[in-house]
C-alpha cells in the first residue's frame, strides 16, 4: 500500500521532522518579510502583459482574412489564456497577492477564464488538494476520480480506457476542472446534500453559459458582423475553441508533470488527523515534483515547474519560487531526501507510462504497490536487511553527510539491479 508512516518512510526520527519544520517555517519567514513593491510590480506587469496580448490576438482573428494570420490569432489567443489560468487566476486565488490588498488581484474577488467557478476551485484546490495532498480516499486529484494513477486503486474494466479519458481530459480540461466539485460519482441520501448539488449545478451551468457565450457566440457574432461574412463566424469560433484547447492541453501537461511522474508518492488515511505542520510540509516533499525551467517557461507554467515549493507555500507570490528553490534543494541535500526534477517532456511522458500501465489489472504488472516507480511505502525496504540498514542510516563516516530516505532509495535499487542479475 502507499505510505502511512511517512516520518518512518524519510528516514526521519520525529525530532529530525520538526527541526526540518523549523527551518521551512524560517523560508516562509524571510519572504513574508521581503515582500514589496518589486512582486506588486511583477504581478501588475503580468497583468498588462496577458491583457495585450490577449487584445492582440483578437484582433487578430477579428481582422484578418488570411487563414494563417487567424491561426496566429489562436494561438495568440491560447498563450494569453495560459498565462489568465496559471500566472493569474490560480496563483490570485491561492491569495499569493493578498497582502497588497488590491481588490483586482486578491483571492476574494478574481474570477478566471474557465468554466470552473473559482469559489469551487477554491474550495476543490487550495482546501482540498492543499491540505490531504497525495492522500489516497481524501485527494480527488489522484486520479480525478477518472483514472488510475496508483496501484493501491482497485482495478475496474472501466479503467481499460485509461489513455482515452486522459486525452479527453487533457484537451477539455477546463470542464473537469469544472465538475470536479460536483463529485457527480458520490451518494447523496439527505435533502440538504441534494440542495447543495443543485446549487452547484446552477453555479457551474451559469458559468458554462457565460464562458461558451463570450467564446462561441459574443465575440464570433461581432466578427461576423464587421466583416459581413458567415464564414468570419465560423473562422472565429474555429480559432477560439483552438485557444481554449492550447490552454487545456498545457495546463494539463503543467499539472500531470507535478503530481504524476515517478517519486511523487501517494499516501494513506493513516495518521493524517494527528499530523504536526512539520509532517505536513515533509508530506508536501514526498508527494509533488518539479521540472526543469528557465524563466520564460517558468513564467508559462504560473512557476507551477517548481510544485514542490508551491505546495509548501502555496500563498507565497509565484516570482519567488525559484529563489525558494535553491534553500528547499539544500535541506533536501542535508536531510538527505529526493528533490524530485526532471525535464518537462521526461516528467509527462512518466506520467502517461504509469496512466498506460494501470489501465491494465495488477497481476500484468511486474513491481508491487510497495514499490512501484510510481508509487511507494516503507515497506520497499524490508528486504535491504540489516547490513544494508546500517549503510543508509545515521551519518556517513567519511563525508559527514547525513544518510536517510534518498541513499535508502539508492540501496533499495541497487539491491532490486542485483537480484535481477543473480535470477
Amino acid at each position: 500500500m502507499a505510505i502511512s508512516d511517512i516520518p518512518e518512510y524519510a528516514h526521519l526520527s520525529p525530532s529530525d521532522v520538526e527541526a526540518l519544520g523549523v527551518e521551512l517555517d524560517a523560508i516562509r519567514a524571510d519572504i513574508e518579510a521581503d515582500r514589496g513593491e518589486r512582486d506588486a510590480r511583477y504581478i501588475r506587469n503580468t497583468i498588462r502583459f496577458h491583457r495585450g496580448l490577449e487584445l492582440t490576438g483578437r484582433a487578430l482573428i477579428f481582422g484578418s482574412r488570411k487563414r494563417s494570420m487567424r491561426w496566429a490569432g489562436a494561438g495568440t489567443l491560447g498563450v494569453a489564456k495560459i498565462i489568465e489560468n496559471m500566472e493569474l487566476g490560480h496563483n490570485v486565488m491561492h491569495g499569493q497577492w493578498d497582502w497588497m490588498n488590491d481588490p483586482e488581484v486578491h483571492s476574494t474577488s478574481w474570477e478566471w477564464d474557465n468554466t470552473g467557478p473559482s469559489a469551487h476551485w477554491k474550495h476543490t484546490h487550495n482546501y482540498i488538494h492543499h491540505k490531504y495532498t497525495n492522500v489516497l480516499g481524501m485527494d480527488d486529484d489522484v486520479g480525478y476520480g477518472l483514472l488510475r494513477v496508483t496501484r493501491d486503486q482497485r482495478w475496474r474494466p472501466f479503467y481499460l480506457g485509461n489513455l482515452v479519458y486522459n486525452t479527453l481530459l487533457a484537451m477539455f480540461f477546463e470542464y473537469g476542472v469544472a465538475a470536479q466539485h460536483l463529485e457527480l460519482g458520490r451518494k447523496r441520501k439527505t435533502e440538504a446534500d441534494q440542495l447543495a448539488l443543485k446549487r452547484d449545478l446552477a453555479d457551474v451551468g451559469a458559468k458554462i453559459g457565460r464562458q461558451v457565450g463570450k467564446d462561441y457566440v459574443v465575440y464570433p457574432v461581432a466578427v461576423g458582423l464587421a466583416t459581413r461574412s458567415r464564414q468570419g463566424v465560423f473562422s472565429a469560433m474555429k480559432a477560439n475553441l483552438m485557444a481554449n484547447i492550447i490552454r487545456n492541453l498545457w495546463t494539463n501537461a503543467v499539472i500531470f508533470c507535478g503530481h504524476f511522474p515517478d517519486g511523487a508518492e501517494k499516501f494513506t488515511k493513516k495518521d493524517m488527523d494527528n499530523e504536526t505542520h512539520a509532517e505536513w510540509y515533509l508530506r508536501q516533499m514526498l508527494g509533488s515534483a518539479n521540472f526543469h525551467a528557465g524563466p520564460v517557461m517558468g513564467f508559462m507554467s504560473g512557476n507551477l515547474s517548481y510544485q514542490i515549493e508551491h505546495h509548501l507555500f502555496p500563498d507565497l507570490p509565484s516570482n519567488r519560487l525559484p529563489e525558494i528553490s535553491v534553500r528547499v534543494q539544500a535541506l533536501c541535500e542535508k536531510y538527505d531526501l529526493p528533490y524530485t526534477t526532471g525535464s518537462l517532456p521526461v516528467q509527462y511522458a512518466k506520467s502517461w507510462r504509469t496512466i498506460a500501465k494501470l489501465s491494465l489489472p495488477n497481476k500484468y504488472l511486474t513491481a508491487t504497490s510497495d514499490d512501484a516507480p510510481e508509487t511507494a511505502s516503507e515497506k520497499r525496504f524490508d528486504n535491504l536487511g540489516e547490513d544494508d540498514e546500517r549503510l543508509y542510516r545515521g551519518v556517513d563516516p567519511q563525508t559527514g553527510r547525513r544518510r536517510g530516505l534518498r541513499t535508502a532509495i539508492a540501496a533499495a535499487r541497487e539491491r532490486k539491479r542485483a537480484d535481477r542479475l543473480a535470477a
